[in-house]
């Protein structure tokens, strides 16, 4: 018969029971501890990050650590020569050597062409050789048999995909195609620095001309203001004269003020276009020029935009990347099919107690055919949108480049006509003016028409450098939206493609 186990279990005599409280002091102690801990990664959370969300952050003496230099700009030695003025050509050209965003896109260029290389290694045959030295020791029938050897196996491998369908062809088109469009935005990231730089430049030397106009409008202000004073002391003029041709001085001179804070600025934004420092010393050659070459642009509009079709950089880089797309396609139809690969292997291993050394090898064909439960299908499907997808984009970007021809071609025009209208302004506006100084001076004539006078002349001095101004930058605009824009120094040098029909550069 089997006893009954006991619930209980009587305690030692020498081993005292536990009460209690002393289970409930422990309790607390660990938690107490718990909190310590819990406590002290808080306040190391804390030191390492801001006190409140109020204050900022202040990083301690071993995180603090002088910023980074930035990079030095590069200036050719001869443009350092001092009484030397930049033209055109040189700041296009420092600018172009300094810009992060050309570097930028030459080093993706280049990134791609390793990448085309990298795709032509799937038609080389892959070599893997191994030199493995092994030290084993092991015992059998509890001692009695004890193996101790070293050996050094020497083998190399080889494996050669023989055929996939496509599937290698279709990476190394893509990779090739990949690279054109890298190098296609490299051509469009320099074409948009020498706008960004021309564009600067031009409005650096309209401030300078509008400089030179409010200068122009200061002497015109001070006859104004002698002959006033000319004819206050003779008695034929009263004060009034005097202080409306005095006000009129003063804010002539409040104008050449501004104008000059403007050209500093101007002058450190054309120093950042080149990606010099903003307070870097040069000075600018030429001024804004008065001869303006209205028969520069003489076609059509229509040939504009088949020029822009031919000649964008960006749209090119599309069409490569809408090519790539669809080399896409063909690689994920490629693993509907098996891949025939060619594998071989050999070596030797060798012994260190003097046994003989065993050769081997092996050689074998394997086809290899995914069945992926019809994923390949939607792989394919995948494959196909995205086609779509850079097929649309291409589309989008060549309508939206034929409406940037559009708008900036009949700018140009705008600003063709804008010019010879501010010129008969001017001609009329300095005509006048001197009749009016001629008529106050001789006594028929009131202050107030001579000042009427010379604020209109003041004004068509500025619409006339506006409208030079306007046409200079409307033409580089132009330029640039029909993809001719090219450093000075290489304009010489290029040649024009041929211009293919409307339509055949879709792929």
């Amino acid at each position: 018969m089997l006893a009954s186990p006991k619930l209980r279990t009587p305690s030692s005599p020498g081993r005292p029971r536990p009460s209690r409280g002393a289970f409930f002091r422990a309790a607390a102690a660990a938690l107490a501890a718990a909190g310590l801990v819990a406590c002290a990664t808080m306040d190391g959370i804390t030191r390492r990050t801001a006190d409140s969300p109020q204050h900022p952050w202040v990083p301690s003496a071993k995180e603090t650590r002088p910023p980074e230099p930035l990079l030095s700009p590069s200036i050719p030695a001869e443009l350092q020569t001092a009484g030397r003025a930049w033209t055109l050509a040189d700041i296009v050209d420092v600018g172009l050597s300094n810009n992060p965003g050309t570097r930028a896109a030459w080093n993706a260029a280049r990134a791609a062409s390793a990448a085309v290389s990298m795709s032509l290694g799937a038609y080389l045959p892959q070599l893997e050789a191994n030199l493995p030295l092994t030290k084993q020791k092991m015992a059998f029938a509890g001692g009695r048999f004890i193996v101790d050897q070293t050996t050094l196996t020497p083998t190399a491998s080889l494996n050669l995909l023989l055929f996939d369908f496509g599937g290698r062809e279709a990476d190394v088109r893509s990779a090739r195609l990949a690279l054109e469009a890298a190098n296609w935005v490299q051509n469009a990231t320099l074409q948009n620095a020498i706008l960004q730089i021309e564009s600067v430049y031009y409005q650096y030397l309209s401030a300078k001309a509008l400089l030179e106009a409010q200068e122009a409008s200061r002497k015109g202000a001070q006859a104004n203001y002698d002959a006033a004073n000319d004819r206050h002391r003779a008695g034929v003029a009263t004060i009034a004269d005097v202080l409306q041709a005095k006000t009129a001085l003063s804010a002539v001179e409040l104008q050449i003020v501004t104008m000059r804070g403007l050209l500093q600025t101007l002058h450190g934004a054309l120093a950042n276009a080149m990606g010099l420092p903003a307070n870097a010393a040069f000075e600018v050659a030429e001024g804004l020029p008065e001869d303006i070459p209205f028969e520069s642009v003489a076609k059509q509009v229509d040939l504009c935009i088949r020029d822009a079709e031919a000649k964008r950089p960006d749209l090119a880089a599309a069409r490569a990347m809408a090519l790539e797309a669809e080399a896409g396609v063909r690689k994920a139809r490629s693993t509907f099919f098996p891949a025939f690969t060619l594998s071989g292997n050999m070596g030797r291993i060798y012994y260190t107690n003097n046994q003989p050394s065993n050769p081997f090898y092996s050689i074998s064909l394997s086809v290899n055919l995914p069945f992926l439960f019809g994923l390949q299908q939607y792989a394919v499907l995948a494959a196909k949108a995205q086609a779509e997808v850079a097929r649309d984009q291409m589309t989008e970007l060549g309508r939206g480049i034929e409406l940037q021809v559009w708008t900036s071609y009949y700018g140009l025009k705008t600003s063709e006509q804008k010019i010879t209208t501010a010129r008969d302004l001017l001609s009329s506006a300095q005509a006048s003016q001197d009749v009016a100084l001629g008529r106050y001076k001789e006594g028929v004539g009131s202050i107030l028409d001579l000042l009427a006078a010379e604020s209109v002349l003041e004004n068509a001095r500025v619409q006339v450098i506006q409208a030079r101004s306007d046409w200079f930058l409307a033409l580089v605009q132009f330029t640039h939206d029909t993809g001719a824009l090219e450093p000075p120094s290489a304009a010489a040098k290029s040649a024009p493609p041929a211009i293919p029909e409307k339509g055949a550069h879709r792929p």
